[in-house]
């Protein structure tokens, strides 16, 4: 694992963003752990937690890209602080974009988008803080498109929970790959959570309630990312 991975997983915990315990999500789901990105709300969270975006970025896609594009609302501040930082870090300027929930029919700004204005061509990067059925996708994809002929290179989450999708045979980040094609990679996994923290945050009571979680709910022999199909587990 690079360090960089370990150093975010110590930084949701620490930011109070990656909780343990017992949970309800909107799934209807009872999951012992959650991650909640609004919990990020210092300058120096946002500083930090574009540079891990960014990294994952140049990890996973290199330069080839121009636009960082976030889904409203919570991406709205993931693509500046993400933008910002791949200037910082990497010396390359790109551009940042997001989507409003309602259009903007006045002013020198009006439509569906905010930022850089998309051009035929454009490669965009898409990021958010974690998919759990890709509505968010669903929803701005097609406002992309709408906008210019663009590229989506790929999408960036935070976590992969790697529980299983909608579809109940992938998880939510291989649907979105099956969906539109493009590749989906997350900074760290869920099995990477695990591992780091097996032993010290991860009791094993609390390892114990992730198994059984994923015994219910995770997805066994799926393709897509190196952690697919297989169960969170602490290094030894």
């Amino acid at each position: 694992m690079q360090n960089y991975k370990r150093e975010f997983i110590g930084f949701m915990v620490q930011s109070n963003v990656l909780k343990f315990g017992d949970f309800t999500l909107k799934s209807g789901r009872r999951s012992p752990f959650f991650m909640n990105a609004g919990a990020y709300v210092t300058g120096e969270q946002l500083q930090k937690l574009g540079r891990y975006y960014a990294q994952a970025i140049h990890d996973n896609f290199g330069d080839g890209f121009d636009v960082v594009f976030g889904p409203a609302y919570k991406g709205i501040p993931l693509s500046v602080v993400t933008a910002i930082a791949y200037h910082e870090l990497y010396g390359k300027e790109v551009c940042y974009c997001s989507d409003r929930k309602e259009t903007k029919d006045h002013g020198a700004d009006k439509g569906q988008l905010l930022g850089a204005e998309l051009h035929d061509g454009d490669r965009v990067v898409i990021v958010e803080d974690v998919t759990t059925s890709g509505k968010s996708i669903d929803e701005t994809y097609p406002k992309l498109k709408d906008a210019a002929d663009v590229e989506v290179r790929g999408l960036v989450v935070s976590l992969d929970r790697m529980e299983v999708g909608k579809g109940g045979r992938l998880t939510a980040q291989q649907e979105i790959q099956e969906r539109y094609g493009f590749p989906v990679a997350s900074i760290v996994s869920m099995s990477e959570v695990v591992e780091a923290l097996g032993g010290t945050v991860i009791t094993p009571e609390l390892k114990d309630a992730i198994d059984k979680y994923y015994a219910r709910y995770g997805v066994e022999g799926g393709a897509g990312s190196s952690d697919a199909g297989r169960q969170p587990q602490a290094s030894r």
